[in-house]
């Protein structure tokens, strides 16, 4: 049985050949390839489809998008959505149709054979089995971002939903979300599976592009929801590890050029945060972090708190501190699902990207925001001044005092009483 790969959107939105005539084999090649991001997108091409429809060889499931097997005859296939656009309407035979766009569409799917309807079906998850998938080496940051909204799918959806996490995340997951199932492997006995991938790609992984979007919407904009799911509520596993007040400090992102690289920035902010009586802890899993000509080394008068913790002692860690003061980093995604106040030190991003706090940091007078801009690639590298004496100054710019203002301001706000001042 031949696949054909077929879009919801023109084909022309994302190939450069001007062409309509999408069962053309260089086109369907190039669909493929573009497919190919996801790791099993071969595997959800191949793996047989298990609901069947009555008819024999009929045989429909939503498993990474719509699927369709049709068997060989005088078929004619119909596809759209519950708002009446048509996306394909074709007459076809010994084909498996799998659409190109696998996030959430209200797929309405007519069947006829020798001119009579023998079959529709309009997809709705509701009772059904649904997988949702984050990819196995997905940032902590991008899974806590995303995951509220796969309770609000199966809450609103009232369906069985299993999830795929990375290992080192299972057990915050089962804390935080016990109703949702969890599997070690990829499965095709679902009615529907979802892959969550926040990506920079204007291609149809999202139905918006990632750079256009804030990291909590892009879970329900994926998942067909219009409602931006609420927090979880985080119970300790354990007792805090000592009486005296303190600050966790995470210096690292997913890479060094997200650090705040202000010379001895963090150095001049520990001192603060030690004259007021706290105890200052870096909580980031290395001490020394390097990318070509960047790198981040935990201060030097911090406490030493690095290393190959749990996720889950990280999140009792931050449970019972005073505040967090890090970057756009899984570290500040942790601290606010464990509901502990965030000093985000960020530039490089635009404030609506990452979750919301009062306590944002930026300097934006100075060039800032690269990595929404769909025009460019941050990718890790400064894309405007890169190898001039700007490079980076959306991180460089940001001045010690910016960060000490935000930090007193957050202390008068949660009415905190530093340890000197008791």
């Amino acid at each position: 049985m031949r696949k054909l790969i077929f879009c919801a959107r023109d084909i022309r939105d994302y190939l450069k050949e001007k062409t309509d005539i999408i069962d053309a084999p260089i086109i369907q090649k190039k669909l493929f390839d573009l497919m190919k991001i996801y790791p099993q997108c071969m595997e959800f091409c191949e793996a047989p489809i298990y609901f069947e429809t009555g008819i024999e060889g009929l045989c429909l499931d939503f498993n990474f998008g719509l699927r369709l097997d049709v068997p060989e005859g005088n078929f004619h296939v119909r596809i759209g959505d519950d708002n009446g656009q048509i996306f394909f309407d074709k007459d076809i035979s010994d084909v498996r149709l799998i659409s190109f766009e696998k996030f959430f569409i209200r797929w309405k799917v007519e069947v006829s054979c020798d001119g009579r309807k023998i079959f529709e079906h309009e997809f709705n998850p509701e009772c059904h089995s649904v997988q949702i998938v984050l990819r196995n080496r997905a940032p902590l940051g991008d899974t806590l971002a995303m995951l509220p909204s796969v309770e609000e799918f199966r809450r609103h959806f009232k369906c069985e939903v299993a999830v795929l996490v990375p290992e080192y995340l299972k057990e915050i997951t089962a804390h935080l979300y016990p109703a949702l199932k969890q599997v070690d492997r990829i499965g095709f006995e679902n009615y529907a599976t979802f892959y969550l991938l926040a990506i920079m790609s204007p291609l149809p992984y999202l139905p918006v592009d990632a750079r256009n979007n804030c990291l909590e919407r892009m879970g329900i904009s994926i998942l067909g929801l219009n409602i931006l799911p609420p927090k979880p509520i985080f119970k300790p596993t354990a007792q805090r590890f000592c009486e005296e007040p303190y600050v966790c400090i995470g210096a690292q992102a997913s890479t060094p050029t997200k650090g705040w690289l202000y010379p001895n920035g963090w150095e001049i902010v520990v001192d603060y945060l030690k004259s007021l009586g706290y105890r200052v802890l870096c909580i980031d899993k290395q001490k020394v972090q390097r990318e070509g000509n960047y790198f981040v080394t935990m201060p030097t008068n911090a406490e030493d708190f690095t290393g190959d913790f749990s996720i889950m002692e990280r999140a009792n860690m931050l449970y019972y501190s005073e505040f967090f003061i890090g970057l756009g980093s899984g570290l500040a995604w942790l601290a606010n699902a464990v509901d502990c106040p965030v000093v985000m030190i960020c530039g490089f991003s635009q404030d609506w990207l990452e979750f919301y706090t009062p306590y944002r940091v930026a300097n934006r007078l100075v060039c800032n925001g690269c990595f929404n801009d769909v025009r460019v690639g941050f990718m890790n590298v400064c894309p405007y001044h890169k190898g001039t004496a700007r490079e980076l100054e959306c991180q460089k710019k940001i001045y010690p005092r910016q960060v000490i203002n935000a930090i007193e301001r957050l202390i008068l706000d949660k009415k905190l009483t530093p340890p000197i001042l008791k």
